[in-house]
């Protein structure tokens, strides 16, 4: 295992190991927790929505994570005027693939001319020039993936997308994707409860390919995990992203927050370290 807090992305981005996942900031800050908020509309908190991303990027934080689906596209647009005095300094990720029809509805939709439009809109959203890395949301087994996969390619060729991630996949569609374009990230959600992209993990991990867990500490606490942080001196979600940066050197959490005091204890589980006997006893 490797403590570093330095992941290279896609072979020539240097990211922090805890990034920022920005899908929360949407709605009212009441309407955010939970499998099922909506995510439909900007935040009603803006200023303090701005402020938390730039708070992030002062703390360190230099991986962020949207999509195209996330309030409509207002998440994109929400990162850009938050990071435009950072652009330079920071990787912003984002998505397509999936459609919003209404605040419960998240249909996955492959076509590969509607991927590329949602690319240029995204472009446009994000106010860039070249996305630095773009995420098929979902596969949609509508559509041969080598007809999605080379969407993305062809915008990739055109120099509008960086690298080329996945989400939600296995290892199987990860080397069936892999051998039409560079696959740089897989973001599948994962964490100390939620574990059955181990294989994945390992598989990424081999190939350099980053692996970028969402929800990671959505995994509620237990004995384990509150021994472990006493024993750290730190609270629970701390472990619990302690663990997840433990299990693979490739791999990148983006926990999200609208506290900023949450937002310090995400960024500080960075620098803990745990011994081999504590990560075993957290993996159970």
């Amino acid at each position: 295992m490797t403590n570093s807090t330095i992941f290279q992305l896609g072979g020539d981005l240097d990211v922090r190991r805890i990034g920022y996942g920005a899908m929360r900031l949407a709605n009212a800050p009441h309407e955010r927790s939970g499998m099922t908020a909506p995510i439909w509309t900007a935040p009603t908190d803006r200023a303090e929505s701005v402020a938390l991303l730039r708070r992030a990027v002062e703390l360190g934080v230099n991986f962020f994570d949207t999509s195209d689906a996330y309030a409509l596209g207002a998440n994109e647009e929400l990162l850009a005027e938050a990071l435009a005095p950072h652009r330079d300094d920071v990787v912003i990720a984002t998505k397509a693939g999936v459609l919003r029809p209404s605040p419960a509805e998240w249909i996955p939709h492959g076509h590969p001319a509607y991927l590329r439009q949602q690319a240029e809109l995204s472009l446009r959203r994000l106010g860039t020039d070249r996305i630095d890395l773009f995420h098929l949301h979902r596969i949609d087994p509508e559509y041969p993936l080598a007809d999605q996969i080379g969407a993305l390619k062809q915008l990739r060729d055109e120099g509008k997308i960086r690298h080329i991630g996945l989400s939600e996949v296995t290892v199987d569609e990860i080397d069936e994707a892999a051998r039409i374009a560079p696959i740089a990230s897989v973001q599948n959600m994962y964490n100390l409860t939620e574990r059955g992209h181990d294989r994945v993990i390992d598989h990424t991990a081999s190939r350099g390919i980053a692996f970028v867990p969402y929800f990671p500490v959505s995994g509620g606490e237990h004995a384990p995990l509150t021994e472990v942080a006493a024993e750290l001196g730190a609270t629970t979600a701390q472990a619990a992203l302690a663990w997840l940066l433990h299990r693979a050197p490739n791999v990148i959490p983006i926990p999200g927050t609208s506290s900023p005091t949450h937002l310090a204890e995400n960024v500080a589980a960075l620098e803990l370290e745990l011994t081999e006997e504590q990560f075993k006893h957290l993996a159970g």
